[in-house]
């Protein structure tokens, strides 16, 4: 019963991570400091994009929580299991990703477009004052 539990967490938190890879870099619109940690959140989900052999931690905590529960291992990786043909259809895997990309892509360019005015900003009230 615990390890059920704690594998239903673990599913939680990944959902989260999973939408601060996505959204995150808006959240530095806010909160400039953030931009650090969804870089390191960017690398990875890139990583293990591109060599499959990497696996996320938070997908060996489920299946090892999984394991001690009772269930079989996930077939596959988070995404694989609880969004890939959920929350899209399999067939548009690359489109989500492309959409993902240019989300981040979008965010991060916000983010400095942000920076950049509030130092022109600061630079000119230096200058005024």
């Amino acid at each position: 019963m615990v390890f059920r539990l704690l594998d239903d967490l673990t599913v939680a938190v990944h959902y989260l991570v999973m939408a601060y890879i996505v959204f995150g870099g808006f959240l530095a619109w806010r909160w400039r400091w953030t931009i650090v940690t969804h870089a390191l959140f960017i690398c990875w989900a890139v990583i293990t994009l591109v060599f499959p052999w990497a696996n996320c931690p938070l997908t060996l905590a489920e299946n090892y929580f999984r394991q001690l529960g009772g269930l079989p291992q996930l077939n596959g990786g988070f995404i694989d299991t609880y969004i890939t043909g959920v929350l899209y259809p399999t067939n548009d895997v690359h489109l989500v990703q492309v959409i993902v990309a240019l989300l981040v892509l979008g965010s991060w360019i916000g983010f400095f477009l942000l920076r950049n005015r509030a130092r022109h900003a600061k630079h000119l009230t230096k200058v005024a004052g």
